[in-house]
Order: C-alpha cells, then structure tokens, then sequence
C-alpha cells in the first residue's frame, strides 16, 4: 500500500513511500510512457496507441496524490492525468538495489541436472492434455521451467507431432519441410539419419533466427539401444563459469560460425556465440553442434588457443553423465526440447529391427503466449 509520494528534481521524479517502509522512484517521463489511460493504450490488447515522440521532451509531474489503492499523477505541460494501481507500480518498479532480475521470458526457469531430473521426467498424456486446460498447463509450464517434456498417448502413426505442435502454436517449415523423418537411410545426407549414436547437440544453429523448439515423436522403434537423451545448456554454462570465468568468457564474447550445405539449393550460415547473453550479462542461449561448426575466424590469434581449450570443456561437461537424463521413446510418445536452450542426443542402437522417428520444429513464442494465457483465465477464473 502506498503511503507517501514526494515530487522531485523540478518534477522530473517521484519519490514513493510504501507501508512496508521502502521506497521507489520512478521518472516522469517513465510514467508518461507507460499511461494506462485509453488515449496511450489501446484497451483491446494494451499496445501503445502514441509514440515516444507524441510524448513532450519537458515532460514534468505537476501534481500527485495517493487515491485509494493507487496513484494519480498529473502530466506537464499536457495538463494530463493518469492513474497507477499501487501493485502494477510495484511489480514494474525498477529502482532497486537487488541483484539484476531475470528476463520475463526467464522467470521461473529451473536448472537441472541428472541427480534431480531421472527419475522425475515431466510428461503427460495427450489425450488428457488435449481436453484439460490444467494438464495442458502443466505440461507447458514444464517446458518453460525445464526446456523439455515428454508426451505419450499419440496414435502411433505419420505426422501425429503435428498434433503436440497444435496444442500451442505452429510448426515452423524449413528446407527440411514441415517435418521430417529420423531413422536409418543408406547413403544419409545428415547423420541424424544413421544408427550411429549422436552427441549433445542443439538443432540448426545455421539458421538465424534458429528454431526455438523440436519436437521428436516416435511411431517404431523394436531396436536394441537408441535412448534419447537431454542435457541442460544452462546448467552446464553455469558450471563452466564456475570452474572456468575466463573461458565462460570467451565462448560468451566470440562468435563461432554455423553452416549447412547438404542438398542441393540450400546453403545456410549464421554466425552466434555458443553461450549467447543478453546486454544485462542474462544467458539467454546455447549453440552446440559439432557437425556444423564451421572454422571459427573471428577469434583473435593470441585468445584462440584458450578458446579452444575452453570449447573443449564445454563439450567434455556436456558428455559428463551427471549433466544428463536419459528415456527410451516408445512408439505412441514425443517428446519437446527448448531448443535454445536443452541440448539432445542419441544412444548408437543396433542394426536389427526397426526404429522411425519423425521431427518437427515450432516456436517458443506460441508456448509462452498459450500458457499464459491460459493461466490468465485460470486467474479470473479464480477471482
């Protein structure tokens, strides 16, 4: 609750007092920006209905009080006043002491490794998923806090990781088509099509932007061997930084370059750091991919020995076992990685009977933007 608003710097500030006894400031031109009035936002969706520009240089708070639950403000020299709601003040508020937030994207996401995750996979039916919000919730709400989930209940049948994607969003078509088999060919164009095992990997760090997920449904599989298996990218980031700042670093500043050639009409490059951060020292993704790291050039030469070394720790933690969690896809079940983040591989299976898999890529944005609605709805639904 708030209980005191002081008026600073010739209007240019407010100071807020809270019954708790903290204080936040906040900047004129701040609040100016994110009015909630209908003239500044659009009621239907929240977007901006003004830009920076509509909005006075000289902006200054003329007037303030404490109404209720909430503050009104009055807006020099527009002669403009508007109300805040105590609580989206303070769930917006940024002058703080506290350690940098994460970003909203990054709320909520759990680090894991083998110890806490193999015996606790998250999953769920589809069927049940399909008509219940809630399950459908959960199963969502994992992804987002661990970058994977598995899905069992599908009909064992071609295109059946349509109907995962169709649960929250759309796949994403490339040059490999809206999806794609995985099992074993003569002559491969990609070795994802052989039976030999496959490293830790992330999906088409080539592309730019890169798929932000895959989703890989089983429809056979009678072989011996073959576990699917995911490793958290935060986690061992975050242990390389911990063993190893410098070499975090590095891997972190320098960009590594991906390229795809394999068929014809189709040659793909991007050029990204392994560990990406944001401008707020956030890790926001990882790029792993042995297969398509093409010669890293933009390294200087006195820090390309160290690179290297520190590219080969990430990979040695990335085999380590304690960073993985392994299951078997049985026919009938899926399962989805935040391909930003959640690296997956492959166990070497034998060359006697059968194992099918198909692939599919889709979007983080349709995932984040399905669970939160429907936790929105759960939220009113509650109130």
């Amino acid at each position: 609750m708030l209980t005191q608003a002081l008026i600073g710097d010739e209007g240019r500030t407010i100071d807020l007092g809270w019954k708790d006894g903290a204080r936040t400031r906040f900047h004129a031109m701040w609040l100016r920006d994110n009015a909630l009035d209908d003239k500044t936002r659009s009621a239907g969706n929240g977007q901006r209905l003004i830009t920076i520009l509509d909005i006075p240089a000289q902006t200054r708070i003329g007037a303030a009080a404490i109404k209720g639950d909430a503050l009104e403000v009055s807006f020099e020299p527009e002669g403009k006043t508007v109300r805040f709601p105590a609580a989206w003040l303070s769930a917006n508020a940024y002058d703080r002491d506290a350690a940098r937030q994460p970003g909203w994207t990054g709320e909520g996401t759990v680090r894991w490794t083998r110890a806490s995750m193999q015996n606790s996979v998250p999953r769920a039916g589809y069927v049940a998923a399909s008509r219940d919000r809630a399950v459908l919730r959960q199963w969502l709400s994992a992804v987002k806090t661990y970058g994977f989930a598995v899905m069992d209940d599908l009909p064992a049948e071609s295109g059946a990781l349509c109907k995962v994607s169709d649960l929250f969003g759309y796949i994403r078509e490339t040059n490999y088509g809206r999806w794609f088999e995985v099992r074993a060919e003569v002559n491969p164009t990609n070795l994802a099509y052989t039976n030999l095992g496959l490293q830790a990997h992330t999906d088409n760090p080539y592309r730019d932007p890169v798929p932000t997920l895959q989703i890989l449904s089983c429809i056979e599989n009678t072989v011996e061997g073959g576990e699917s298996s995911v490793v958290d990218g935060f986690a061992v980031a975050a242990a390389l930084q911990a063993e190893n700042p410098e070499g975090f670093r590095l891997l972190s500043s320098y960009p590594a370059r991906f390229e795809y050639a394999g068929s014809s009409g189709v040659r793909l490059q991007a050029k990204r750091p392994m560990i990406e951060l944001g401008p707020d020292g956030e890790l926001i993704a990882i790029r792993f991919n042995n297969r398509s790291l093409a010669p890293t050039v933009d390294v200087p030469f006195a820090e390309m020995e160290a690179y290297y070394a520190a590219y080969r720790r990430f990979a040695e933690l990335i085999e380590d076992p304690s960073f993985e969690a392994t299951f078997r896809l049985e026919a009938g079940e899926a399962f989805i990685v935040d391909n930003t983040r959640v690296m997956h591989a492959r166990k070497a299976f034998s060359g006697t009977g059968k194992r099918w898999l198909q692939g599919c890529y889709a979007d983080k944005d349709g995932l984040l933007s399905t669970l939160s609605a429907i936790e929105h709805s759960f939220k009113e639904a509650a109130e």
